[in-house]
């Protein structure tokens, strides 16, 4: 777990010294290869060779395979990881029953709408997701995520992300609806990066004025030796 300072917990002139960008690029990577990277590069591989079906299956049992292996070893299984292979999951039976290339697209737009209304949904229900996120790419002390502030702003970062989630799937659709097949796969990803890109920014923004106003100061990179 990266390393977390608060320099008073009464929150009366503290510091929290979160990790520097590199550390955080260093703890995410990982995670967005094992989830992400490499569940599609499974698919691409095995769709040369085994064709459609044996793509969709080889996605699959990566996906099993890291959840299995995180299991066994006693593992935190990350929250994209186990979200990501539920998703994978319901894509894939879909897509091998009908053997339909546009559904197999359009089940990420759907997953798109689905993840919204779960960050909706665990927002209203006070469990929200985002705080989980968090812990995946930037770990975070149990007592720091106990403070009120702290806990407030999770709730409301969610209404971001799931806003955010649903304009990148409306925006998705549209794109699949009209763009040439060639060209979708590129449209799409180029989407996806710049709302996801400007949803971080503004709740690294939002997290820091957050923190100021509990008479927090932000500071990324390790704490100075005094």
């Amino acid at each position: 777990m990266v390393p977390l300072t608060v320099a008073d917990e009464s929150g009366t002139g503290s510091v929290l010294y979160l990790p520097s960008i590199r550390s955080a690029l260093r703890h995410a990577v990982p995670v967005l290869l094992e989830s992400i990277v490499i569940p599609l590069i499974a698919y691409y591989c095995a769709l040369m060779v085994a064709g459609f079906r044996g793509a969709l299956i080889g996605a699959l049992a990566w996906s099993y395979v890291l959840v299995i292996r995180r299991i066994v070893r006693r593992e935190r299984v990350s929250t994209m990881l186990l979200i990501g292979t539920v998703l994978v999951t319901l894509r894939t039976a879909i897509s091998f029953v009908t053997g339909s290339l546009f559904l197999y697209f359009i089940q990420p737009t759907a997953s798109a709408f689905v993840a919204s209304g779960l960050l909706l949904g665990s927002a209203l229900l006070g469990r929200p997701f985002t705080q989980r996120f968090t812990h995946d790419f930037c770990p975070l002390s149990p007592a720091f995520l106990a403070r009120p502030n702290t806990r407030r702003f999770f709730v409301r970062v969610s209404y971001l992300w799931a806003a955010t989630m649903l304009l990148n799937g409306l925006v998705v659709l549209v794109m699949l609806l009209k763009a040439t097949s060639n060209s979708f796969v590129i449209e799409r990803s180029a989407a996806t990066f710049s709302l996801t890109l400007c949803a971080v920014y503004l709740s690294i923004m939002w997290f820091t004025r957050t923190m100021r106003s509990d008479g927090i100061t932000v500071r990324f990179g390790a704490a100075k030796s005094p």
